[in-house]
Formats: structure tokens, sequence, C-alpha cells
């Protein structure tokens, strides 16, 4: 099955292996025999074929020495960065063309599709029908400027999106001038060489270089459900099926099985998935979150109380309806609308999206935006998460001579193995033959490679951290893999023959080795208990002793805690001799991955540090703080667990934990009646399975608790879904595990989870306050309208407000500063609160109080004003026809509209420094000199600034608003502004007194 170019096996670049794989099942068995019959049929050539190499593509055809010549790259280093753009001017972006992204039409016609713009429609057409042109002009202009607005508003949002999806699609690991980095798939061009590992998607059309039982599912390309057995090999004729091409991989198919590397021969639309112009790839979740239909459920209840507002006023004159009383009920209708409102939550959440990108979270789907605010677990992987993920061997042990500490940091091959009984120094001369087994061990059984800059000559790795570690550690004992699979020293000559890969559900990997001198050796490591049931004796020095399973862990296991408790990873080593009676040469089809797993030599443990990072401590300890739960759900032994998990403060540090640290093979026996009876679920659990991570997220949800799982493998999706928001490791996780999550890291950081968090609560609190702002500006419009029904004259009823005045303060003066409060930062005790409730909805009893409270308390102020104007300064006369056109009866009545005007729109601007803070004081000095929002100043400096032209400009005043100038009324003014903020601060002194929000960490 695995057949790779012999002339390059000593320069292999491999890859990180980390797959999940089921073993031998029979789907492999039918793939094996797939390649012996695609030989038979002469698809693909024998090695000692000696036939000319086949010019030009199509590429199945060609040796894949011909294929990199014409492509202008190498196997062994891949393109040169200095290709890169040219290859690029070429060929393009590897992306489908016509992707469908951002439709401009339907977010047009979207934006006059809601309940609110079909109240200005209304009034627009009741204008134009009782010829007020003016009016209906220009509540035309201001319908099409406020769906302008948002139409820019949602383009800006949805092209960022889409943006941020591309960012968030799979990428892939390319080698490039020799040093393997992470590309996004649409940076692939011709001649890249990539690495495939188990879950990743192919971005493009590749040759296969070199292959490792890689098994990838076509179905969505061939329709054969059966997945197809790569193999590096090159087939006789071009027209063989795309089906039976087996040295090729395409485009949007998924790696089920194994790892190899391959070289892109075409992509874009030039791949045969781009032929049939396909999006295959998950492009996010489009359906409405709940805050879209929060807001959905709140735009028909205004419609409801904008048609009671309507009978109310047709009630009022007796349902005698002429075009006076139509237009003041159109008016009282608008009054209800906040027309500006979504695109306020619009633009917020776009806010929040990048402000979340910029942090290195990238969100996939909005409704996990939303959903931070109100997490209250977060079940955490530990390695490279918590942890640095940058692996060195510091302690290891064997069962003759002991413990031994290993000098040396980071990737650097200079370093020793010292006895720590003794203080011997070992080296490649005097170590025994058990030790000699295990380096060789650590060496073979490692698909990592360690090599060095050639300008910096610094050391770096390549492949999974924990194998470059035992590398790194081969090297220092002079004995890395180069040194034995080479041929120039004399223990050299190893050559690889078959990979059983990394499987998390055996949670070991294992391969067969060959030597002229040592013959066929299979070589072991994974988790102890793992390793230990594999095990039938044990390299004591230069001999092997048989020994049972109980006296085997009775030995082993007591220095794997001691191990552990240093917070390092343990890992077992073993390997065994396999004869071969019939003299013929192994390949990976003569043994089943049980078959070479057992009756292995026990040969010694290995410690791996692995330390925190900096950041985790603090970023676990807020969320404690935060009334956040943090789960280290980890692959380690109980006791690597439980110290990481002191270091970074998920436990305590002191005291008895045993209650808090449970193994994963014990949380997996507990019925669900058990899990639900225990007082608090385990905060470590070690040696985790993917089944188990799905368990917990189960156990978290019968408890009423919203959960945010992290997961970078295949098998981790099932948990990832699962979960109510999912999070995708960046750097190491699988393409198809990007796809199942809500939320990718492009750093795999802890940290970033936490920042994440407190982002979302920022947007949820800021689209809070700004909805209070803005509905309750409408209360308070509708508040003298509805009473000033009262006020009639000969013809009927007077305006108080014109259609005019409310749509120029719902969307001119009010939006600005709405999007102000958008932006406003994070609240100092944003991250000091407990996590938001089901009942803390957007428009819960709080909110809605508070919008009833300041709206009707600003329209009586507002009322107040017109009032005084009218019966205080004047005699009361309502003026003849003042709803339509300005005469000398109706100065007093444009006056009065003026002070109500201006009063409401100073109130207004002010009242969004209020919204700043719903409960705690805004207009005391410390209020004010809080962490300004300078957005705040501009939209005050827009509004006065528009607010001055509309009212002392002359004919926009009297025949477009319909109220005039005001003088001595700027008092009034000034007196309202007092009062306001008077009334306002003892409100939320009140609310803190007798209603105070109730906060269980603020005791801590």
């Amino acid at each position: 099955m695995v057949e790779t170019n012999k002339a390059n096996s000593e320069k292999k670049i491999n890859v990180s292996h980390e797959e999940r794989t089921q073993g031998h099942s029979s789907n492999e068995k039918k793939s094996l025999l797939k390649s012996v019959l695609m030989r038979k049929r002469n698809y693909i050539s024998k090695e000692n074929d000696n036939r000319p190499v086949v010019e030009g593509p199509p590429y199945h055809t060609m040796e894949i020495e011909k294929v990199a010549e014409l492509l202008k790259s190498s196997i062994q280093d891949g393109l040169s960065e200095s290709v890169i753009e040219s290859k690029r001017a070429e060929h393009g972006f590897n992306e489908m063309e016509g992707d469908g992204g951002v439709n401009p039409v339907k977010l047009m016609l979207k934006q006059f599709l809601n309940f609110m713009v079909l109240i200005l429609v209304i009034a627009m057409v009741v204008s134009f029908v009782f010829k007020d042109w003016i009016e209906g002009g220009v509540i035309a202009f201001i319908m099409f400027l406020n769906a302008g607005i948002g139409f820019m508003q949602e383009y800006k949002a949805e092209k960022t999106m889409e943006s941020l999806r591309q960012m968030a699609s799979p990428t892939a690991e390319v080698i490039r001038d020799g040093h393997q980095k992470t590309v996004a798939t649409r940076e692939l061009v011709p001649g890249d060489v990539v690495i495939l590992k188990n879950g990743d998607v192919v971005g493009a059309d590749c040759r296969v270089i070199e292959s490792f039982n890689m098994d990838i599912d076509e179905a969505l390309l061939t329709g054969e459900s059966l997945p197809v057995n790569k193999v590096n090999a090159t087939l006789d004729t071009a027209e063989v099926p795309l089906g039976d091409r087996v040295n090729m991989t395409y485009s949007s198919t998924t790696l089920c099985k194994g790892r190899g590397r391959a070289m892109v021969t075409s992509t874009g639309m030039s791949t045969e998935i781009g032929k049939i112009a396909k999006r295959l790839l998950d492009s996010g979740d489009n359906a409405r979150t709940p805050l879209q239909k929060a807001l959905d459920r709140m735009a028909l209840v205004l419609l409801v109380i904008a048609i009671i507002a309507l009978i109310i006023v047709f009630a009022v004159v007796k349902f005698q309806i002429d075009d006076q009383v139509a237009l003041y009920a159109i008016s009282t209708a608008i009054a209800v609308i906040p027309e500006g409102l979504i695109a306020v939550v619009t633009l917020t959440q776009a806010f929040g999206v990048n402000a979340m990108a910029r942090a290195n979270a990238l969100v996939r789907r909005l409704v996990a935006l939303e959903n931070l605010g109100s997490v209250t677990n977060i079940c955490s992987d530990k390695t490279g998460t918590l942890t640095q993920s940058k692996m060195v061997l510091t302690r290891f042990w064997r069962p003759d001579t002991g413990f031994f500490k290993v000098s040396g940091l980071g990737f650097t091959t200079e370093g020793e193995a010292v006895m720590e009984d003794g203080e011997k120094t070992m080296t490649r001369e005097n170590m025994n033959d058990g030790l000699r087994e295990l380096v060789r061990s650590a060496a073979l059984c490692n698909m990592s490679e360690i090599r060095q800059d050639k300008e910096t000559n610094e050391w770096y790795g390549i492949g999974d951290p924990t194998e470059i570690a035992l590398q790194v550690f081969a090297h220092k004992m002079k004995m890395g893999k180069p040194t034995l699979t080479g041929h120039e020293d004399p223990e050299g000559g190893w050559e690889l023959i078959s990979e059983y890969p990394f499987d998390s559900t055996v949670k070991r990997m294992s391969v067969i080795c060959e030597n002229k001198t040592e013959g066929n050796v299979a070589f072991l490591k994974g988790a102890t208990e793992r390793v230990l049931e594999c095990c039938t004796s044990i390299q004591l020095g230069d001999r092997i002793e048989p020994i049972s399973q109980a006296e085997l862990s009775e030995r082993v296991l007591k220095n794997v805690d001691t191990l552990a408790s240093g917070g390092l990873r343990v890992l077992s080593l073993a390997a065994r001799r396999i004869s071969n009676k019939g003299g013929e040469k192994f390949t990976f089809s003569s043994f089943t991955r049980e078959e070479i797993e057992r009756d292995m030599v026990f040969l010694g443990l290995v410690g791996i540090y692995d330390p925190p990072r900096a950041e985790s401590k603090v970023a676990v300890e807020e969320c404690h703080r935060a009334g956040i739960t943090v789960h280290m759900l980890t692959g380690d032994h109980i006791a690597t667990a439980t110290a990481i998990a002191r270091e970074v403060s998920i436990i305590p540090k002191d005291g008895n934990v045993d209650h808090l640290v449970m193994s994963a093979q014990a949380f997996d026996k507990l019925s669900e009646d058990s899990i639900d009876a225990l007082p608090d679920l385990p905060l470590v659990v070690a040696r985790c399975s993917p089944d188990t991570k799905v368990k917990m997220i189960e156990a978290l949800h019968r408890r009423k608790k919203i959960s945010a799982m992290t997961g970078d493998g295949v098998n981790d999706s099932p948990s990832l879904k699962e979960s109510d928001i999912g999070i995708a490791m960046g750097q190491g996780g699988s393409d198809v595990a990007k796809q199942a999550a809500d939320i990718i890291l492009v750093d795999d950081n802890f940290a970033t989870i936490v920042s994440a968090i407190r982002e979302g609560r920022r947007v949820f609190s800021n689209i809070s306050k700004f909805t209070v702002h803005m509905v309750s500006v409408n209360v308070a419009e509708l508040t003298p309208l509805l009473i000033c029904l009262a006020f009639r004259n000969a013809d009927g009823i007077v305006f108080p407000l014109s259609p005019i005045q409310i749509l120029f303060n719902n969307l001119i003066t009010s939006a600005p500063p709405a999007m102000a409060l958008g932006l406003e930062h994070v609240h100092p005790d944003q991250m000091l609160v407990p996590p938001r409730t089901e009942k803390q909805s957007l428009f819960r009893y709080r909110n809605i109080i508070d919008i009833l409270y300041y709206g009707i308390m600003m329209g009586l102020i507002c009322l107040c004003n017109y009032v005084v104007v009218i019966y205080g300064y004047g005699d009361g006369n309502l003026g003849d026809n003042c709803n339509k056109e300005y005469n000398d009866t109706c100065e007093l009545v444009y006056r009065a509209r003026g002070a109500l005007f201006v009063t409401m729109t100073v109130l207004l601007l002010l009242h969004a420094q209020t919204c700043r803070d719903l409960v705690n004081p805004t207009w005391t000095w410390r209020g004010i000199t809080q962490k300004q929002n300078y957005y705040m100043y501009y939209s005050w400096l827009f509004g006065f600034g528009i607010m001055f032209i509309v009212l002392y400009v002359p004919v926009v005043n009297t025949e477009v608003f319909k109220h005039s100038g005001i003088g001595w009324e700027w008092g009034m003014v000034a007196a309202s502004i007092v009062v306001y903020i008077i009334l306002a601060e003892a409100w939320k002194f009140m609310k803190r007194k007798c209603f105070p929000v109730l906060n269980p960490l603020s005791a801590r």
C-alpha cells in the first residue's frame, strides 16, 4: 500500500500524525484490495518499469520528479517564496468564481421589507394622496436615506463576515523554502508541496509524493462512498476515471485516514471541482440569530402599538377622518417606530466581529457572538491552549537504572542525559542495550523532523510538538532519525516499512522498521496504560525478562506518578523483533495493527514538559471572577493534568482536590443519573476521549449551563457541534473541526477565549444600552402626541410635532448617539458580574421599565414646555390650519413646536450619556470623567449643529419642519436639562437601593 520513491527515502519531510483512525476496518481492506486490483489492471507501473517519462499533463501519468520539474518546484523544499506572487499572477487565487457572496440587490430590497419601513411607506402615500407634497417628499427622502444607510452598513458587515469566513476557511500546511508553514487554502499555487493529515480538506488538485495509509473520501466528486487509498505510483494511461486515479488528490475531498505529502497541480477553476463549478466548502450559517428574532418580535409589538395609536386618534375624532386626522394618526404611528435601530444593531455587530478578529478569534456564525455573553462553562484542552506547546523532554526513567535528567531547552540539539543517582553522564558509547533501544524508539517511532535554518543556523521542528521533543532528545544522544536512516553511520540503514498512526481511541502509535543487521523491529509509543497492555516483557540493561501485567504495572505506574506530579506529560516506549521466517519483504498489508501491537518489550518512560502560557493563569482567574467555570479535558495522565491545573488556577493549589479531578474511564462509567447527582462536575478530566467530551457537554446542558468547547481533531467535531459555542484551533486544528466550529482561535490561546467572551458581553451590553435609548425616544415622542389629542381648535387636532420633526429625531438626531453607544468601551465591571441568563434578554423587565420611565419623563418635560409657550406666554390660540402651512395665526403654535422640538432634540442627545450605564450614575463628576467615548461627543456636535440649521434657516423651518425659531424659550430648555438629569439620576438611585442587581461574586 505504501510506495515511496526509494531514492528520496532519506530526505523525506515527515508530517504531524495526530490522526484519528479506526484501525483495520472493512473499508481499509477494500481500499487495499482496490490498490492491488489497480496493479493487476496495469494502471499502476511497477517500480522496476523502465519506460520513458511522459512530458506534460495529465499529471497522473507522470513520475513525481517530472511533475516537480514542470511545475518548477522541489519535492524536498517546495516552492521559493520569491516565485509565489508570479505564480499567483499567472494562476489567480485558489477559489471558485461566482462563489455567491454578498448580493447587493437582495440587501437593498431587505431594507424595505420590514414592518418599520412599512409605516413610512404608508405615511408617504397618505401625504401624497392629500397633496402635501413637501411632507411626502421629505418622508420619501428620509425613507430612502435610511435604506441607503442601512444598506451601506449591512453591506460592509456582510463583506466583513465574508472576509472572516475566508480567513476561517480550511488552511493548508505547505513546505516553502524548506520550512513548514500554514497558509490559507486560497493562497495555494501550482507547485506548492502540501502536507496532508487525517481530517484535512484537500485544498487543490495534487499529485501524491508520499502516502502512509492515506484514504480520501471522494464521494462529493465521484459519488463513490468507499474511501480511495492514495499511493505514489504512476498510471499507464491518461484515460483513467477520476475515482481510479490513485496517485491524485482532488480539491474539496476529505482525508479520512492516514497522512502524506502531495504537490499542487491545479487550483481554483482549473481543479476538477472547479470544472463543475460547485461550491463545496461550508460558508457558514445564515439562519436568523436569537437577537434577530427578538428584534423581529419587537417590530411586531411596535406595529401593534402603532395600530392601537391609530385607533386612539381615530376614536378621539369619532372616526370622522379627514386629511388632518389621517396625517396626525400617521405621525403618531411614525413616532412608535425606531427606524434606525436595525442599522445600528448591524453596525455594532460588525464592529464586534472585527474587534474579535483583531483579538485572534474569527467568528464564523453570528449566533456565537450573541451567546458569548451567556457562557457559564468553558471546556478546554490543555496542550497548546492552556500551555505553550513548546515541549521539551526533561526527564526519563529506565527500569534498570532509574531516573535521568536531560539538559537543553527548545529545539537545540545540544544537551546531555545525566543519571540522577550517581550523576553519571550517558553517551552513545557508554549506554547499555536497554537505553539504546529506548533512544532508537524515540527517533524511529516518530514522524517529526529537526532542521537547521540555513541563514540563522537556528534549529526548528516540523511535525507534532510531542514528537519533536522526542526527536530532539534522540539528537542529543547522537541517534537522531537522520543518523539512523542514513547509511554512513554503523547503526544506520533503518527504513520505515509501515506506520500505524496515532489513534485517539487506543492512544498509541507504532511503526515497523527494517535494518539489514537488526532485521524487522516494531516500535511503539503512547499513553502508559495503553502501552503496558501490549507488553509481556521488560528490558533490563542488556537482557530481556518476561513479566506479568500486574508486576509490570506495579513497577511502572508509581514512576509515572512521580514524573506526572511534576507537570510532565508521560509517554511509554516499547519495541519487539519481528521474525521473518519466509524471507519475504514486509509491507503495510503484511500485518494488522493488532498483530503488531502485542508481545512488546517495555523500554521505559519519558517525561515531556509543556510550560503553561503566562497569560493562562490570569485568564482562568478572570473567568472565576466573571462566574465562569473552567474545565480541563485532556488526554494526559491524571497527575500531569492535576499539576498543570493547579499552575493555571483551575483547581486550588492546596488541599484535597480528589472531588474535582477524575479520569475519563471513571467519568464514562457513570450513568446520567449518577453524573447529575454529583454536587459539581469535575474540573479536570484526564485521559479524555472525544466521547467523554460529548458526555460532559450533555451533562452541562442538563444543568442548564451554556458551554464553550475547544477541539482540534476530526473526532472533536461531535462535541463542537453539541456545545453552545464550538471553538476550533486555528493552528493545530483539522479542517473538519474548523467547519464544525462557531469560532476559530487563530493563536490557539485560552486567553483569547476569555477576550472573546469579554467582547461578546460588551456587544450585548451596548445593544441593550442603545435599544433603551432609541425606543425610549419613541415613547418620548408618542407621549405628547397622545396627550395633545386634548388640544383641539375649530379645525380639529393640532400637531405638537410634525411628521418631519419626528422622523428627523428618529433617524438624523437619534441614530448617531445610538451608534456611539454601540461603540462604548468595555465596562470596568464587565467581567465581574455573572453570565447573562435567559431571563436577561434584550427586552427584559428592567429594560422595558427603563424605556417607559425615561420615555414618559422626557415626553412630559417636552410637553410642559409646549404648554408653557401656548398657555403661559401666549393666549392659548391654536391658530387656523397650522398643520398644513404657516400663516399669521400660527406664530404661537410654530413657536411652541420649536420649543418642544429643541427640548426633545437636546434631551435625546443627552439621554445617550444616561444610557452609557443603566444602573450607575453617569451625570456625576466620576461618571462624566470615566473613560471617554469620543464618538458620543462627535454625535452631539453633529446633532446640535443640524438642529440649529433646521430651527433657524428660513423656509426649511416653517415650510418643511413647520416650526419657527425660539428666543427666551432657551431658558426653559436649560431648565429642562437640569430637571431631566435630576430625575434620571434619582431613578437610578432608587433602582440601586430598591432593586439592586444581585452579584454573587461581589464578595470575592
